[in-house]
Formats: C-alpha cells, structure tokens, sequence
C-alpha cells in the first residue's frame, strides 16, 4: 500500500443559519459535509462524485482551508491543518493547490498569462527569484501545451480549455504534491475534455502527483481515477477501486448514479436495469435520522431510521476475496452488477 500522503478524519463543515437583522439568532444549520471520512495515496487519483448539494467542493475547500472546519482532522504527513494559521498554513499551502471548476471566471481578466501564472512566485519567493520568474513562467505554459510567447496576452485571448490550461500551470508554479480539481473539466466542450484530463494524466506521472478529482460525470472520473468516493448529502456513502465502484457497487446510490449513466450500446441498454428514485433530495438543513439515502431507498427498513450506517466493510464481504469487499455505509450492502454503467 502506498503512504498516505493525506488523511481526512471525521471531517464536519456546518453553515449557521440565523434569523433577525440587528440581533441575529441562530436557528439551525446547513450540514454541508458531516464526518466525512478517507485517505489519499501518494501518486494516485481520488475521484469524488455525487449529485449538485451533496458537499463535494466543500470538502475541496476544506482541504484548502479556504473554510475553516467545525470539527475533523485533515491530517498531511501527519500534521492537522485544519489548526493551522499564519506561516504554517502558507506552508503546507505551497505543496496543496487548487485547480477551479470555471476558467472563465478563475483568472483575472486584468492580469496578464505571465502575472497569473508567476503570481504564486510572489506569494512564495523562494521557489523562484525575480530574475528567474519569467523563464519559469514560459516553462510552465510550455508544459501545459501553450506557446511560451503568449505571456503577454490577457485571458479574454484564449478558448475555454487554453483557459484551464493556464489554470492548471498557476497551479503547477510552487511544484506541490496534491492538486485539488474541482470539477476542472464541466465547463468545457467534449473534445476539448479529453485533452485536458489526457494534460493532467501526463502532468501527475511527470510530476509524481496527487490528484483528488471532483466531478459529476461518471465516465470522465472511471477516466481518470484510481479510486472512487461518493458523496451523498454531506457524506461518504461508498469508496473503492474503480473496477469495485464501477462494476460492484453495494450501496443502494452508487447503483442508482451508475444506471442513469448513458449506454451507447442498445444490447447493453436492454439489459440493463434502470433504477428510478423517488422523492427528492431531503434539506441538508434537517436531514433524516439514520442513513440519510434511507427516504429514497428501496431497501430501507426500521433500522435504518434509528442506527448511522458506518463505511466500512459489510461483514458479509470481510475475509472474501470479491471485489464487492470495499467500504459501503449501508446496512444492507450487497453486490449488484450494473450493465454498462460506464
């Protein structure tokens, strides 16, 4: 097993909700991520998936600390950065940086390629002196495919995918280990996809990194991923290898996500079957008692109201060789093929 350069223990993130203009009084909370949980491996993909509200670029923001945790650890190397401040967290920000979801809208458009990318370099001096800014920079754009000579130009001047392209050099610029993407890729035409998430593939051998990787799409993730988490309101409902997530799924909404992907394939699609939820998906406000999904699951029954289902290993499956042995948080996790899912 390969170390773990970052572990997320009991991670909870919960927005106040208040009431009144000149006295305000919390009356309850938004419990965007509550006690997620897991580890991410040197020199691998994570890919993090689930429906719009479930927490996914909360928790991005998290490892960030761009929001400050209500409770958890996100430990790297060892180390809690969720306490950190000040110099310390300007540190450990240099090996974690971010690649953000629009490239419309991420770059400044008074700035310049060259003061975008080689913006960092003003923040952390010393990954490369003054003299030396401009030829990194170049080496940079050149990495991710773009012409050195368009350092000059300002964003308005390059396509979508030239955009996130840059995007992703500022974020290549102070050499770290972990890049966060945050959906990096759904802002972008199809084509222009491919190429990027190829881009970040060649980049993390090159560079020896860690990627945790957002996103909707099922197919771009299975893509890109080494291992998969899906989210559902606010918490970590299965995580495994991509073969375990994709083709063994256990818990009653991973199969649901996998069979409302689209199959090409019309003998694949025939045999397929096709789970439709019902009801929607309950306030992150006042979330049900139990197991969360349990309001819109078929399998649910009165255990699941009273007792939190932990992701962990169903007992079933521990001491198996199946792929269906990967953590489920369901108390009744079993295996279930879903045909063509991705």
């Amino acid at each position: 097993m390969a170390e773990a350069i970052l572990e997320v223990r009991d991670l909870v993130k919960h927005f106040p909700l208040t009431q009144g203009i000149i006295v305000k009084k919390q009356i309850g909370a938004v419990k965007a991520v509550d006690g997620v949980s897991f580890d991410l491996y040197r020199g691998e993909t994570l890919g993090i998936v689930g429906e719009s509200g479930c927490g996914k670029s909360t928790v991005a923001k998290l490892l960030m600390n761009l929001e400050r945790a209500t409770s958890g650890q996100v430990l790297y190397k060892g180390e809690d950065i969720t306490r950190l401040s000040g110099k310390a967290l300007k540190a450990v920000r240099r090996n974690i940086q971010m690649v953000f979801q629009d490239p419309y809208t991420s770059l400044n458009p008074r700035m310049t390629v060259g003061d975008i990318i080689g913006e960092p370099f003003e923040i952390h001096p010393e990954v490369a002196p003054k003299g030396d800014r401009r030829r990194k920079v170049q080496d940079l754009l050149d990495v991710v495919g773009l012409n050195p000579e368009y350092i000059n130009r300002y964003p308005h001047q390059f396509s979508g995918g030239q955009r996130q392209r840059i995007g992703i050099a500022r974020g290549l610029a102070l050499n770290p280990e972990i890049i966060i993407c945050d959906e990096p890729v759904s802002a972008l035409d199809v084509s222009v996809q491919a190429q990027v998430i190829n881009l970040m593939g060649r980049l993390q051998k090159e560079f020896d990194l860690s990627y945790m990787f957002i996103a909707h799409d099922l197919s771009i993730v299975r893509h890109i991923s080494d291992r998969v988490g899906v989210m559902y309101l606010g918490k970590m409902v299965e995580i495994g290898d991509d073969e375990q997530i994709y083709e063994h799924p256990t818990h009653p909404y991973t199969q649901a996500l996998l069979s409302a992907v689209p199959v090409p394939d019309p003998e694949s699609r025939e045999h397929r079957e096709r789970i439709i939820l019902t009801g929607d998906v309950p306030s992150p406000a006042n979330p049900p008692s139990g197991c969360r999904f349990r309001t819109r699951c078929w399998k649910a029954q009165d255990k699941c109201a009273t007792e939190t289902p932990l992701l962990a290993i169903p007992e079933r499956f521990k001491n198996v060789d199946s792929p269906a042995a990967h953590e489920s948080a369901c108390h009744f996790a079993e295996e279930k093929d879903v045909v063509g899912a991705a």
